[in-house]
């Protein structure tokens, strides 16, 4: 069965951007794109709905279901938007949620948000998440925030949404990035970085742990990509000269084709996060032959296996000697990236993660005619 689907975005940028045109291309379903640019996010969530509307009642046409992201009011839209849209089976994808996503050091987080993504799920037919951690999370922090309300609360509303939710990764675009020998070739050790650049990946804590193989005498390239932003943690400014010498690539880049060489030219991608849904930049640089280096929490071990090898202890002297012991010993660099990066080939390159969304977007619309 192919569909007819409306995909709202008001956020279109980075991962929700990457997410939507990777599932639109690999699609059976046929889509309509309706989008606002990926900035002033707190303003996007309060107008969006609003603008989305007016936009169908403007320019009408006809769907089969809807898809919208977290960053839209969906219980706003579904009252201000055409009866014949609003009446269309709805899934929700959840990128992040208010309740639990880091906010800058400065801010006090605006739970009001939060609840928007509560009433978003109230109001969807499916509510599906990036990962279980993110799935878990969302609902507990959900939960114990609705119970401090005053009153009226809406618990019972909440306890449906677990039946109604499910776990649908992204994909990873493999166009481009075909798979590599991943046995580290001589020299320095190549070391990635492909986190925002924002205090919740703590990037502090990465180049602590650098400045512990500089006082050693253990060498290495570093490539520091992903996208940044007007406010910015001050530590990248201060790493850039400090590690000069070793500096290899520094910043966004935004042609594909030069994010794939970076990969491809990297031994060991590293994350310090303390917050991830689902990592797919740490995905991409693994499926292109890379060693992950991560933290042992957040939706890590979820995504890449359990194993051992592929952790630190969040600590700078932690990752250092993790990093010291793949510097020194190129066969202990490559042993089970291969394997690993095979199998996140096979369950997030995007033919098999278009086919999973486009069944699962299939599926509410038949659970949907069958419940009216």
């Amino acid at each position: 069965m192919t569909l007819r689907v409306l995909a709202l975005n008001p956020f279109h940028t980075g991962s929700h951007e990457a997410f939507l045109e990777g599932w639109i291309r690999h699609s059976r379903h046929r889509f309509t794109l309706m989008t606002l640019p990926g900035r002033h996010w707190k303003w996007r969530m309060r107008h969006a709905a609003v603008t989305f509307a007016r936009r169908l009642h403007e320019q009408p046409g006809e769907w089969d279901a809807v898809f919208a992201t977290d960053m839209l009011n969906l219980a706003e839209f579904r009252g201000l938007a055409p009866a014949a849209v609003a009446r269309r089976p709805t899934a929700l994808y959840l990128h992040e949620n208010q309740f639990t996503y880091p906010v800058r050091r400065n801010e006090e987080r605006d739970l009001h948000f939060g609840v928007t993504n509560v009433v978003s799920a109230v109001a969807a037919d499916a509510v599906w998440f990036n990962s279980g951690f993110h799935r878990d999370e969302f609902l507990a922090a959900a939960a114990e925030t609705l119970a401090r309300l005053p009153d009226e609360s809406f618990g019972e509303e909440l306890a449906t949404l677990p039946a109604r939710s499910d776990v649908l990764s992204p994909g990873v675009e493999l166009d481009g990035l075909p798979p590599r020998a991943v046995e580290r070739s001589p020299g320095p050790l190549r070391v990635l970085w492909v986190s925002r650049w924002e205090h919740d990946k703590d990037p502090e804590t990465f180049f602590a742990a650098l400045r512990v193989l500089v006082r050693e005498g253990v060498p290495f390239e570093l490539r520091v990509l992903g996208e940044s932003y007007s406010e910015q943690p001050e530590c990248f400014a201060a790493a850039r000269g400090e590690f000069a010498g070793a500096v290899r690539e520094w910043g966004f880049l935004p042609s594909r084709a030069d994010y794939r060489r970076c990969l491809n030219a990297s031994d060991v991608v590293v994350s310090t996060a303390r917050h991830e849904f689902f990592g797919i930049g740490v995905v991409e640089a693994v499926a292109a032959g890379c060693r992950p280096l991560v933290p042992r929490s957040l939706a890590y071990p979820e995504v890449l296996g359990d194993a051992d090898d592929w952790f630190h202890d969040d600590t700078p002297a932690g990752l250092a000697e993790r990093l010291k012991v793949l510097a020194s010993e190129p066969a202990h660099c490559a042993a089970g990236v291969e394997k690993l990066s095979t199998k996140l080939r096979g369950e997030h390159g995007w033919p098999s993660a278009a086919a999973r969304l486009d069944d699962a977007i299939a599926e509410m619309v038949e659970s949907c005619g069958e419940s009216a």
